[in-house]
């Protein structure tokens, strides 16, 4: 695991969408299924991360466990346009190590239906 993706979004149904997007337009592969996450610890980790004021609660919110560095998940994300907020994680943001701990307790992402990928035909 390189890297987190917190998720927040206004319903669940963009919340899958941006999910689906990371992977099927951005190419990026989890680690492990996306794990539900509460709306409040999501919008603590973006101020936590951000270092700015919340302005707007989520009210949909999930964490995803990325195989892939955390600059490619940057880059990624400024390519798709997710329609949702996603924060990358990194191991050099504080709550990185609270985030690892807690990731396995977290209950998988109910209704979330892993995007078919199709393999390009060269």
């Amino acid at each position: 695991m390189e890297s987190f993706a917190v998720i927040r979004a206004d319903d669940q149904t963009k919340l899958n969408t941006a999910i689906s997007d990371l992977q099927r337009h951005g190419g990026l592969t989890f680690a492990i299924a996306p794990k539900e996450l509460k709306p409040a610890s999501a919008d603590k980790i973006l101020v936590n991360v951000m270092k700015v004021p919340l302005k707007k609660s989520c009210r949909a919110a999930a964490l995803v466990s990325l195989n892939d560095d955390p600059g490619v998940a940057i880059d990624v994300l400024g390519r798709i346009h997710p329609p949702a907020h996603v924060i990358i994680v990194s191991s050099r943001h504080d709550v990185y190590s609270k985030i690892t701990d807690c990731i396995t307790r977290l209950p998988d992402l109910k209704d979330y239906v892993a995007p078919v990928i199709q393999k390009k035909v060269q």
